[in-house]
């Protein structure tokens, strides 16, 4: 049977209806590809875009929530699964790195510096090592990608869509992940940091 690629219409699509409900702008305002600052909204105190600003801020809080998780649970906690079938807490603190590479390096337009598979760490700071150099990563790619870079179309996964697409995308993905581990820190009676748990940076 003959499948047609899927366009990158609907990914434009899903994308602009989800970053106007994040930013509040709206829809009217996110349609044309070639005015970057209009789609992106107004500026905001600092000068930038509102939705890059908004997606930057969604980025930066889960970032610093996972950060705080990896270095601040018992070791002993890093092999825990709930059930066989899923990751365990390692491997998923594991895989939010290797994520946050491939991501990342996809918004740049470049090959990811990570050569080797962060979910077969074992080592707690090991994996909090890995995660604070994937996250260093994705910091270059919010910093760099500014103007109209943001709104020039890459690949990800098959799909095509805008390098902000694949930001948000990344913040999106580690929101996942990390309410995964919200339940896994609770299993084990542990207060996970966006409840106040957790005191470390």
């Amino acid at each position: 049977m003959n499948r047609s690629i899927p366009t990158r219409r609907p990914v434009r699509r899903a994308f602009l209806v989800a970053l106007a409900l994040a930013t509040g702008l709206p829809a009217a305002a996110l349609v044309s590809p070639s005015r970057a600052d209009a789609q992106m909204g107004p500026r905001g105190g600092g000068g930038e875009p509102a939705a890059l600003d908004a997606t930057r801020r969604q980025y930066e809080m889960v970032r610093d929530y996972v950060l705080q998780t990896a270095r601040g649970v018992p070791d002993d906690v890093i092999d825990y699964r709930p059930a066989e079938e899923v990751r365990s807490f390692g491997e998923l603190l594991g895989h939010v790195a290797n994520a946050s590479y491939s991501f990342c390096s996809a918004a740049l337009g470049e090959q990811s510096p990570s050569t080797r598979n962060l979910e077969e760490l074992t080592d707690r700071a090991q994996l909090a090592s890995a995660l604070d150099d994937a996250f260093a990563y994705c910091d270059r790619a919010h910093t760099e990608l500014t103007g109209p870079r943001l709104m020039e179309e890459v690949n990800l996964f098959g799909q095509t869509g805008p390098r902000i697409w694949v930001l948000v995308f990344n913040a999106t993905h580690t929101w996942e992940h990390y309410g995964n581990l919200v339940t896994y820190m609770r299993l084990n009676g542990i207060v996970p940091p966006s409840s106040g748990g957790m005191s470390g940076g």
